[in-house]
């Protein structure tokens, strides 16, 4: 496989083992549409190209048809999460490098404009060290650390410089460990930044936990636009958890975390659960979502549920939608790493386009993050008990901190946010649906419109789209994903 490495001071593209012929493309350099193009071998690379409206009749057989007429969801964006491990990284840059990168991922004008960012609150299994912000018994203790102070913080400010409209999510791997019990039968201390439950006698505590959290972040001028209550809180084996079944968060979100939120004024929105598609195999904890929402909680600051994907289906998210179609879905979590030939762009681009990005907006989410979005080319900095096997959406060179080589999750990422912004609404298609095509259609609120096609087959084929006044074609590549975006 041909791997680019980019040199962000530059930022131009060097060649190591690149492929012997690159596709020979006529490039427009302006047009009616804009289209961003990846192949999976690399022979375009997030190239930008252009297209113009035909003025003949559309007598296509491979038309994909817009419907604007028929409404999904509103889109709140698209991204990858600023871990400990990823900031660090990102601070091992000199200055240009780094802001040119940024510049280049969270730029809606001059980059790809990633608008979705998901940070641990406290320590998560891609930190520096195991750490909550309130080690020292007493919520009165509470208080930032050196990791949120010297890296996530600083990275956060520069991403704000650039996309001052960027979303943030956060959410907790575990407690402080002095509000840890072995079970809720014993109650006995459970020292330990792995598994454990929260004690419910310090369930107001832990409330207070998020509202000062929140409120240290926006003392930054940094606004938390959403949490979740646990990562993954059915996996007691990460390096930093806590398993919390479905009874314990509604008794933690309703009686305590929701009235603190009001209290406070807040506007941050609540998502339950954020775990495997499967429920991780637990009979009793099978809908967790639902669960909740059957037995009562606030619809304005609880909107929905999170979920990942590391067991279990996609269509999982269609059923928890077809049960509270007024829920909110969102997809936090992904990963790749050496057990799913991570780095593999010809393999990981069609799986990951198909099963995460469009996989799970067409199944209702409105947001769409992955899991880290830097990490040193030798998988870190990572912790024993945390992942040792992941790579990033993007990897720098630890011998030179300057040399980068994006993989699938970073082009899966780029080719949403690239031209569907926040506040889009998915659309509806008919037409053309062979096998091995992915699309996915929505209109911007500036009065354009968006599409994301993915072509996993391994021939080219001749596609057009018609939104009911205009129409265009494009020779899509074979195992491709083109994103377009026009105006009205």
């Amino acid at each position: 496989m041909g791997i680019f490495w980019f040199s962000c001071a530059a930022c131009q593209k060097e060649e190591v083992d690149a492929p012997d012929e690159k596709e020979e493309i006529e490039v427009p350099e302006t047009g009616d549409v804009t289209m961003y193009i990846t192949t999976n071998t690399r022979s375009q690379d997030l190239n930008q190209q252009a297209a113009d409206f035909s003025d003949k009749s559309n007598m296509s057989p491979t038309t994909i048809k817009l419907e604007p007429e028929t409404q999904y969801q509103t889109m709140d964006g698209f991204g990858a999460a600023l871990t400990g491990s990823s900031c660090y990284n990102l601070m091992q840059m000199t200055q240009k490098d780094r802001t040119a990168f940024l510049k280049q991922t969270f730029s809606d004008s001059e980059g790809m404009g990633h608008s979705y960012i998901r940070i641990a609150i406290g320590c998560s299994d891609f930190s520096l060290s195991e750490y909550t912000c309130c080690d020292t018994p007493g919520i009165e203790n509470f208080g930032l650390t050196s990791e949120e102070t010297e890296y996530v913080i600083p990275i956060l400010k520069e991403i704000l410089e650039i996309n001052p409209n960027i979303k943030i999510l956060g959410s907790p791997w575990t407690p402080p460990r002095w509000m840890k019990v072995n079970n809720l039968e014993d109650l006995e201390p459970y020292n330990s930044w792995t598994s454990g439950h929260l004690n419910p006698a310090y369930y107001a505590d832990y409330a207070t936990y998020f509202v000062k959290w929140i409120q240290a972040f926006e003392q930054q001028g940094i606004d938390i636009f959403s949490v979740t209550p646990q990562n993954e809180p059915l996996n007691r084996g990460n390096s930093a958890s806590l398993f919390m079944g479905w009874q314990e968060q509604l008794d933690f979100v309703k009686n305590h975390l929701v009235p603190q939120f009001k209290e406070a004024s807040f506007t941050t929105k609540i998502y339950l659960f954020d775990h495997n598609y499967n429920y991780d195999d637990m009979a009793d904890q099978e809908d967790y979502p639902v669960k909740i929402y059957d037995a009562g909680i606030d619809e304005e600051v609880v909107v929905g549920a999170a979920y990942h994907n590391y067991g279990g289906n996609k269509s999982e998210l269609l059923d928890i939608h077809n049960k509270y179609p007024n829920r909110e879905l969102i997809f936090t979590e992904t990963s790749i790493g050496t057990w799913n030939d991570g780095r593999n762009l010809e393999v990981r681009l069609i799986e990951d386009m198909r099963e995460v990005a469009l996989g799970t907006v067409n199944n209702w989410c409105k947001g769409v993050i992955v899991w880290n979005l830097m990490l040193d080319s030798e998988r870190g900095p990572n912790r024993e008990g945390g992942c040792q096997t992941c790579y990033g959406a993007v990897d720098i060179d630890k011998s030179n901190y300057s040399s980068l080589t994006r993989n699938s999750h970073y082009y899966i990422i780029s080719h949403l946010a690239s031209v569907v912004k926040p506040g889009a609404v998915r659309i509806g298609t008919s037409g053309f649906s062979d096998p091995g095509y992915y699309y996915s259609a929505f209109e911007n609120t500036d009065g354009t419109y968006a599409f994301v096609l993915l072509n996993s087959n391994a021939s080219s084929k001749l596609i057009t789209i018609d939104d009911g006044n205009n129409h265009f074609s494009y020779e899509v590549p074979a195992k491709s994903v083109i994103s377009y975006r026009w105006k009205k």
